[in-house]
């Protein structure tokens, strides 16, 4: 590993959820002199990763960020292939949708489509999501060993009261999800939003990704016409990337 762009990272992870830090606090976070921090930040500045707050002296995320991760979306072949379907689903269930992927340790939505009620909602592209507390990172974790292992080596954080912590829990609600090929979040992450995920597979068989509706509380139960829409989007996105059967086999 080369110590300097490992050392660069590091502080991009440190910036990122909008959070606006200082030379002096970014040493402290990487047991790093301020001066070694003030170099790395300079030269990150200059690419455009990282900006500095007019007149102040703490420092954010740059603009570059969001035209590479831009680049990286669309590349990325399982949303391409999506966005019409979940577009459709949204349109016929009244419901968002999202499409998650695994990336380091938590959920990275890839596609949002809001809800078609023409209210003013945020979009929720780029954003990430914690794996025990969404629909999305339940189904990525029921399919994907590596994610798995990693959800439940680690101390989970309690979001709301209705956040599923314990492991044993957890471990036995991933079996069940990985039988039905449906996983449920009823108030964990957000109070008052609920999801609903099903998986993606591509053409080797495998788990790549999650569609998920995202209900309102109030709006529970979810109607089996919507649920069967959810499962229709997703078999068709998996059929689209070549996958040979859906659900994946448990």
């Amino acid at each position: 590993m080369i110590q300097s762009i490992d050392r660069a990272a590091r502080i991009l992870g440190l910036l990122q959820g909008a959070r606006r830090l200082g030379v002096s606090d970014l040493g402290a976070a990487l047991g790093l002199p301020p001066s070694t921090v003030h170099g790395l930040v300079k030269s990150l500045q200059a690419h455009g990763l990282v900006a500095q707050e007019p007149d102040g002296n703490r420092y954010m995320l740059g603009p570059a960020l969001l035209k590479l991760s831009s680049v990286y979306l669309d590349t990325l072949d399982v949303r391409s292939r999506s966005i019409r379907w979940m577009h459709a689903l949204s349109q016929r269930t009244g419901f968002a949708t999202r499409l998650g992927v695994p990336l380091l340790g938590d959920v990275l939505v890839i596609h949002h489509d809001r809800r078609p009620d023409g209210s003013e909602q945020m979009p929720e592209t780029g954003i990430t999501l914690p794996v025990h507390a969404s629909a999305i990172g339940k189904v990525l974790a029921a399919y994907d060993d590596d994610v798995r292992g990693e959800l439940l080596a680690r101390e989970l954080a309690d979001l709301t009261d209705h956040t599923v912590t314990d492991a044993a829990s957890l471990t036995s609600a991933l079996d069940d999800i990985r039988a039905a090929a449906l996983a449920w979040e009823i108030e964990e992450a957000v109070v008052g939003e609920c999801s609903v995920a099903v998986p993606v597979v591509d053409d080797t068989g495998r788990v790549i990704a999650a569609v998920v509706l995202v209900v309102p509380a109030d709006a529970q139960p979810v109607p089996d016409a919507a649920l069967r829409e959810l499962r229709d989007a997703a078999r068709g996105i998996s059929r689209e990337l070549g996958a040979a059967t859906w659900p994946p086999r448990a």
